[in-house]
């Protein structure tokens, strides 16, 4: 089975749910520009046929101090600025950088903090969206002749202070007879000839800037009192039932979780292959084919809905707290998981979490705004590494008192932008506990520790009792851990409060200790030796889904260092070899693969159809359908591996374009 290398989109665990990069703008702290827009007034004429916008956007913008002379305004560079006035109605001088997306203003007199003043954009053009996009390698804009698709990302309108800076907005949208525009807010529409204009209104501070152009009629699909309406276009439209329910489903364990969403009844919109696999706005979810997928994508979906909450409703007040909606997405789909399919499931899906969480431990969390935008290093700090925080949170002060804290933060700060220090005092509030030391740990501090027990066991009156301590790197740790000791009776549990480099334990036990286990159900963001293996080889994952082969081997490489049986490790760098048309070396590493551990299962079964297509290419046949039908016989269907060895059992594989 090989990786899919082709970028797609969050923030998740990464995907996460999604895997993209950046080389554009750095993702920096936009408050610094000292502005803030609280109002987006729009009026715009899109025209499917010919691809193009024609709009005037209207900004209510106040000063945060004295003396502000200038602001900068990010718009996609598609778009092409005619003029800028003011609430006067004179020229403001505007000045374009393509290098950055900006349209810098100049102000003069200089703005005074707290006066409100109005400037108004008058600007065109094209959105294909084959053009350069501000997030490298996905498309936030495309405009379709029978379809269209404009997204907050896209900077399809002057953005101040972007996914920080929130606003209300009314957008006022005109397109052609035929053709339904979807917005957030409350709508109405007139009609004029053979033109609509349809009017959206916002009026709370959010992120409402995202819109969507259709044709045709939705399906509409209630599911346990949540109303969702959903436009899937081609083989995606047999979906939209399906989805519906499922998002019906979620929605309700959610408000259960979380408290009253911003929007219940959801309008959920497909864009096209190249936009993220996900999307939301408020009241909106736009899905690609790729994240929609053969049937409903149950953790694309609740990292998407659990941002009606954790984005729509609450957001960061500077993108250093990005992980206060990223991570807080990513950990839906962890609940979810816990939900639906019990503990373990989540459990195992939390361990995916940690591995990707590990793969950026050198960032602060609440330095995240160093970080590219969409790049899969943010989503592994923000989205990952903040799952994580959420679970060892959870850990420290329980079920209840944390479920509790994520009710009263979404309703006590709804409507806000906030940071680390607002979500730690609710969780102190509500737990009754002094919780500095803890995201001190794990939002100030980058890294993981890796523990190391050692202990001895005395004989007592009653029993037997274990001393030991609990040694690691690092110095600024402080975390209470959990000890199992198996016996040959029940195992016991304790609690360690571990801080420092090196910490005492001693335990008490009826029967005769056999084993001790640190951390035996992984709360822990940790290194062990079985997780430094999958880091290193997730890392190389994530370089050969960039297309940076040499990078990625150097990390397998690695992997195997610490494990040399790792037939996981081995496969992928033959999958490398292989994409790079290198047979030998593919071959080899898919031969080592098979003598490894075999772990995960399906190692086995595509290791075998990669072997065969390396023998079609090098024309022998005899030994291609020999691997083939080892990989039928191991019965393993992972990823329709069954279909596809039955297909080059019948006809031979041919060798596809070189990937440079």
């Amino acid at each position: 089975m090989f990786r899919d290398l082709r970028v797609c989109a969050a923030p998740a665990a990464a995907c996460l749910l999604l895997l993209a990069t950046s080389t554009g703008t750095p993702a920096q702290d936009r408050r610094t520009q000292r502005i803030n827009v609280d109002q987006v007034d729009l009026d715009a004429e899109i025209a499917p046929d010919a691809q193009t916008l024609t709009a005037k956007a209207s900004l209510r913008l106040t000063a945060l101090e004295d003396g502000v002379t200038a602001a900068a305004f990010e718009l996609n560079n598609a778009l092409n600025v005619s003029r800028v006035l003011d609430d006067k109605g004179a020229q403001v001088p505007a000045s374009r950088n393509q290098q950055d997306s900006t349209v810098r203003l100049s102000f003069d007199p200089a703005l005074r903090k707290d006066q409100p003043v109005t400037v108004t954009f008058y600007y065109d053009g094209k959105l294909s969206g084959q053009e350069e996009s501000p997030v490298y390698g996905l498309k936030f804009a495309a405009i379709h002749p029978d379809y269209a698709y404009l997204l907050y990302p896209s900077r399809w309108f002057p953005v101040a202070g972007y996914s920080t800076d929130r606003f209300a907005s009314d957008f006022r949208v005109t397109v052609p007879a035929g053709y339904t525009v979807v917005a957030s807010g409350l709508d109405s529409k007139q009609v004029a000839g053979p033109k609509v204009t349809y009017e959206f209104k916002f009026q709370r501070p959010s992120f409402p800037g995202s819109i969507a152009v259709v044709k045709g009629d939705p399906v509409k699909a209630p599911s346990e009192g949540v109303n969702t309406t959903l436009y899937f276009r081609g083989p995606e439209a047999e979906q939209a039932q399906a989805y519906g329910q499922e998002i019906g489903k979620q929605m309700s364990y959610f408000t259960g979780v979380f408290g009253l969403p911003l929007v219940a009844d959801l309008t959920v919109v497909e864009t096209e292959e190249g936009a993220p696999n996900g999307y939301s706005a408020p009241g909106l979810m736009f899905l690609s084919p790729r994240g929609i997928g053969a049937k409903p994508n149950s953790k694309l979906l609740a990292n998407q809905i659990a941002r009606q909450w954790w984005e729509e409703l609450v957001s960061p007040e500077t993108r250093n707290h990005l992980w206060l909606t990223n991570g807080f997405a990513a950990y839906a789909e962890l609940l979810w998981s816990e939900h639906a399919a019990g503990p373990a499931a989540m459990e195992s899906a939390a361990r995916d979490t940690m591995v990707e969480a590990l793969t950026a431990d050198n960032v602060p969390v609440i330095q995240s705004a160093r970080l590219e935008d969409y790049s899969p290093e943010l989503w592994a700090l923000t989205g990952s590494k903040g799952a994580a925080i959420l679970n060892m949170l959870r850990f420290v002060i329980g079920d209840d008192k944390f479920f509790q804290t994520l009710k009263t933060y979404a309703k006590d700060d709804a409507w806000k932008s906030v940071t680390t220090d607002d979500f730690r005092k609710i969780a102190e509030n509500v737990s009754g506990q002094d919780l500095g030391y803890f995201f001190t740990e794990w939002t100030e501090s980058a890294g993981a520790p890796e523990f190391t027990p050692t202990y001895t066991i005395f004989r007592t009156q009653k029993g037997f009792r274990v001393m030991g301590k609990i040694s690691q790197d690092m110095d600024t740790f402080r975390m209470p851990v959990e000890l199992k000791i198996d016996t040959e009776g029940n195992p016991e549990m304790k609690r360690v409060e571990v801080a420092g480099t090196s910490s005492e334990f001693s335990v008490d036990t009826f029967g005769k200790p056999k084993d001790l286990t640190i951390d035996p159900n992984g709360r822990v963001l940790r290194y062990s030796p079985q997780l430094r293996v999958a880091v290193a080889i997730r890392r190389g994952e994530q370089y050969a889904e960039l297309s940076e082969f040499s990078d990625a081997l150097k990390e397998y490489s690695k992997a195997l260092e610490t494990n040399r049986n790792s037939s996981l490790a081995h496969y992928r760098m033959g999958e490398v070899y292989f994409l790079q048309q290198n047979w030998q070396p593919a071959a080899n590493e898919f031969r080592e693969a098979l003598n490894g551990d075999l772990e995960p299962k399906w190692t086995e079964v595509w290791a075998h159809i990669n072997l065969g297509k390396i023998f079609d290419v090098s024309g022998q046949r005899a030994r291609a359908v020999n691997e083939y039908d080892l990989a039928v016989r191991t019965k393993d269907d992972t990823q329709g591996a069954q279909e596809e060895a039955a297909k080059f059992k019948k006809n031979p594989y041919e060798r596809q374009k070189r990937v440079d």
